[in-house]
């Protein structure tokens, strides 16, 4: 009885050793379909809920307010009344003499309507010309018939842009027969005339008349 003891014995130590160096494999188990439930009780599953000291501390953001667009008022002034009178502006008397318009400047010459002396050609009104700029001798004296007397010569001419002049035409002279209105005539394309005005308005196309005097220097 001692001897099969023994063996038993010699036998299950040598499995044991050979079952940890692995050299038997441990049989496998099989994969069980089972369903496995845990029944807790209910006090344990309360207690096994977080508490909501040991949640973080997070503060939970506010959403920021919600502002209505505001349409501008339109105020309105209140009217006026009646009463309302605009004061009058008090003046010194130097101030009342110079707001006198007997005062004023008169107007230089050349401003305002230009004089009507009598009629063109043609009929039309026949204003005195007024000089833009006044013609030199050299432009005159060019023109001039040789021993020229002294005296005037008239022409009338028909204002164009440019305060020039043309279609002029011999209206009279000083002496008969001097010729001194033709010289006139023939030099009056160098000459600078202002048109006539009226009314405040420029009148290029009208008419105006011009007279040069001859005057023999040294004579």
């Amino acid at each position: 009885m001692s001897g099969l003891a023994l063996t038993l014995a010699v036998n299950f130590g040598l499995l044991l050793v050979l079952l940890t160096l692995g050299i038997i494999p441990m049989p496998e188990r099989k994969p069980s379909n089972a369903t496995v439930v845990d029944l807790i009780p209910e006090d344990h599953s309360n207690r096994a809920q977080p508490t909501p000291a040991s949640t973080p501390n997070h503060p939970t953001p506010k959403p920021p307010p919600i502002v209505l667009p505001v349409k501008p008022t339109i105020v309105t002034p209140p009217p006026k009344t009646s009463d309302h009178k605009t004061p009058w502006l008090e003046m010194s008397s130097d101030q009342m003499a110079a707001a006198d318009i007997r005062n004023l400047p008169k107007p230089l010459p050349g401003e305002g309507d230009s004089e009507v002396v009598g009629h063109g050609p043609h009929g039309e009104l026949l204003y005195a010309a007024e000089w833009a700029r006044k013609p030199s001798d050299a432009e005159l004296s060019g023109y001039l018939p040789r021993n020229a007397p002294d005296g005037w010569g008239l022409i009338a001419c028909k204002t164009i842009p440019g305060n020039r002049v043309d279609d002029c035409v011999e209206l009279g002279q000083s002496p008969p027969g001097s010729h001194l209105a033709s010289a006139v005539r023939q030099a009056a394309w160098q000459f600078h005339v202002r048109p006539p005005r009226k009314g405040g308005k420029t009148l290029v196309g009208e008419w105006v008349r011009i007279r040069i005097d001859y005057e023999r220097l040294g004579g």
